[in-house]
């Protein structure tokens, strides 16, 4: 009996003192000093790709140092730094078994301003049917690194063009893919093609918190810093500042950084990710996920847009993909009932769970969601001007970082682990 009663008398204590540190790290007024540095207008918009966003990611930087993270394995600072291309094209022309082919019916994927290629460049062809997904298939080839010659079927005439919006930027790629509109398999062929090609750099900003017991499983806390930069002036006001987008998620990730640093006893590594290029198509997290082993993500929270209150009022966010694994499940059972709830996506119409960051490791099978109180369907501010400070609610955004921090408690200490998604056909 005497014992039953300490270790109650224990976990008592326990709870008591993990509210009070809570409570004492993650402030509004803390939440308010972050988040106000993050959407002022000396960041210009932290568009991806410009030096307005430079600023942001030296303040990331040092918070994560006064925090007292470590950079990812393999780096010397907390930037993750990679280099995409994009090509503005010039021409294209050529030749499929001697049937002369023009700028519109050749697409060119390279990193190369010039490029002439026949049947001898030793190049792997392939077809691509009518009734096939055009841009599905296409994509799937340019993840292959390999010099590849595709024909696709002339019923994709009237859709041929979209394919280009795959150029809109490309980590240099390894190979060159062409895509002609042929009605025959190549036996003979010459294309030659011209471009001009700008290379612009970017970065995540990442830190460690190394684990315990189960240092190699990693939970991953992320959001995104970029916004859209200077846009269309709206009145007078032309800096669109990303306040709710998403500079109040990388508070949240900031804070959370700051209270498991402070608590110190994650038994799984942690990694506190600030991506860049997300409004420019995911491309931080894209870079991301190709330098982990995605077995070894246990779990990922991914946070956007939790500055205003949900559809549901205060205390409540919601969960994108909340039943393609039991992580949403598990962070509502370790939250206090009655005292704040995650409810499933309400807007599936819009397919949040595949634009956000979280996407990438989803498609890799880790449990990989997106915490959002946004009204997606109302929401005033979104992608304006006037998504600014002044319009975000700090004590709520209070209280819905710390119910992910404490929703994420089990998973953090090593104790519950999230089944893995398996994703619906798309």
């Amino acid at each position: 009996m005497k014992k039953i009663i300490s270790a109650s008398l224990l976990l008592t204590i326990t709870i008591a003192s993990y509210a009070q540190s809570i409570d004492k790290i993650v402030t509004p007024k803390e939440v308010e000093r972050i988040e106000t540095t993050l959407a002022s207008d000396e960041m210009l918009g932290r568009k991806a790709f410009t030096p307005g966003i430079e600023k942001s990611a030296d303040f990331i930087s040092a918070e994560f140092k006064k925090i007292g993270l470590q950079p990812m394995q393999g780096l010397t600072s907390f930037r993750q730094t990679f280099e995409i291309i994009r090509p503005r094209f010039v021409s294209a022309s050529g030749t499929i078994n001697g049937e002369v082919k023009d700028n519109k019916s050749i697409i060119v994927f390279t990193a190369s301003p010039s490029l002439t290629v026949n049947e001898n460049s030793g190049y792997k062809k392939t077809t691509i049917a009518a009734g096939s997904n055009l841009n599905a298939e296409v994509s799937k080839y340019l993840k292959s690194n390999e010099n590849i010659l595709i024909t696709v079927d002339t019923s994709f005439t009237k859709t041929f063009g979209n394919l280009a919006a795959l150029k809109r930027a490309l980590y240099n790629p390894l190979g060159n893919v062409i895509v002609v509109l042929s009605p025959t398999e190549p036996t003979t062929f010459s294309i030659k093609a011209e471009q001009e090609i700008t290379k612009l750099t970017g970065s995540n900003i990442v830190g460690v918190l190394p684990g315990k017991s189960k240092k190699e499983e990693y939970v991953i806390f992320s959001g995104h810093y970029d916004h859209l930069g200077i846009g269309k002036p709206e009145g007078t006001d032309s800096i669109y500042n990303g306040a709710n987008d998403d500079a109040a998620g990388i508070t949240a990730v900031i804070m959370a950084a700051k209270y498991y640093k402070a608590l110190g006893n994650n038994e799984r590594t942690l990694v506190f990710v600030a991506f860049t290029g997300e409004e420019s198509g995911l491309l931080g997290s894209q870079f991301f996920s190709r330098k982990l082993n995605a077995k070894q993500v246990v779990a990922m929270f991914n946070i956007e847009m939790i500055g205003t209150e949900s559809k549901w009022g205060k205390a409540s966010a919601y969960v994108t993909g909340y039943n393609m694994s039991d992580l949403g499940k598990i962070m509502q059972k370790n939250v206090k009932e009655g005292s704040f709830t995650f409810y499933d996506d309400p807007y599936t119409t819009m397919r949040l769970f595949f634009r956000s960051d979280n996407a990438t490791l989803a498609r890799l099978g880790v449990p990989a969601h997106t915490i959002s109180t946004s009204k997606m369907d109302v929401e005033p501010f979104y992608h304006k001007a006037g998504d600014e400070v002044k319009t975000l609610d700090m004590d709520n955004m209070t209280t819905v970082i710390k119910a992910i921090i404490t929703g994420a408690t089990g998973i953090v200490s090593g104790k519950e682990t999230p089944t893995r998604v398996a994703l619906p056909t798309q």
